[in-house]
Order: C-alpha cells, then structure tokens, then sequence
C-alpha cells in the first residue's frame, strides 16, 4: 500500500510540476511576445524608409550612402556615366516613378558639353534635393532626403563626404 501511496504521490508531483513548467514556459513565452510589440512601437508606424524612396540612376558606376545629416536625413552619392543633361532627365523621370512629384528648380547645358539640374520634391511627407551634374559622360548626383522639409533643406555636394 505504501508503494501504491507513493506512486500516487508521485504523480500527482509530477503533474503538479509539469502544470508548474508549463505555466512558467507561457509566463516566459509573454514577456517575449511583449518585448516584439515593444521594438515595433519603438519605430512610429508614420517613420519613412528613405533610401528605398530613392532609385538607383541607371548605369551608376558608383554609390555611397546613405550617410545620415541633420534633421534625420540622409545623403547619398552616385557617379553615372552619361550625358549631363540626359542623365537628369532620366532621374527625374526614374523619381516620379517612385511616387516623387518633382519641380526643377534649374538646369542648364545640354549633350555631352555639360550641363545639369537641380530638382526638389515631395514623396508623401518625405523632401528631397536632387542636384546632378557633370561634363561630357560622366555625372555626379547628389541627394538628400529627410522624412519632412527641414528648415533649411541643404543638400551638400561632394563624393567625399
């Protein structure tokens, strides 16, 4: 009988324990849970991702960024090869695909002498300042995007930056 008691004991302590480790295991499980709905919250659901709001100027040759600037922007660099103006063109066209509506602000030569253009745009809330430029086949491009208009929207030149 005594055997009998024990074996009982026993499972009922098993049973005690295994309901024990399982509420523990979904006690752990929550906290976890908690700490993923944590992170998403810490990026506001309004937060852009700026750099997929940029295309890549077809025949790049190179990139760099992006690197961040003030009022939570970014910049970036490309190096394209093709004609000044017709480069700009192209970007621009490439921008506005992306749901950019664009104004250009100035633009100048044209053919493979040289030439450019600088435009700004909106992409929802986002702003941006595209200034491209260069001689014969090689362009230069220059952006700058921020997840609102900044106060003073200055898109440095520069691959060096």
């Amino acid at each position: 009988m005594v055997c009998y008691r024990r074996s009982t004991v026993l499972a009922a302590a098993a049973l005690s324990v295994g309901v024990m480790v399982s509420g523990c295991a979904k006690t752990a499980e929550a906290p976890s849970a908690s700490t993923n709905s944590s992170s998403a919250a810490q990026k506001p659901a309004t937060a852009v991702d700026l750099k997929s709001l940029v295309p890549t100027p077809a025949n790049t040759t190179t990139s760099k960024g992006p690197d961040s600037i003030a009022d939570n922007g970014i910049h970036q660099y490309f190096q394209v090869t093709g004609a000044p103006s017709e480069v700009m063109n192209a970007f621009k066209a490439a921008l506005e695909g992306k749901g950019w509506e664009v104004s250009t602000i100035v633009s100048s030569g044209g053919g493979e002498g040289g030439g450019g253009a600088t435009y700004t745009g909106t992409n929802g809330e986002a702003y941006g300042v595209f200034d491209g430029g260069g001689y014969k086949t090689n362009t230069y491009i220059d952006v700058c995007t921020w997840p609102s208009k900044p106060a003073n929207p200055n898109c440095q030149r520069g691959k060096d930056r």
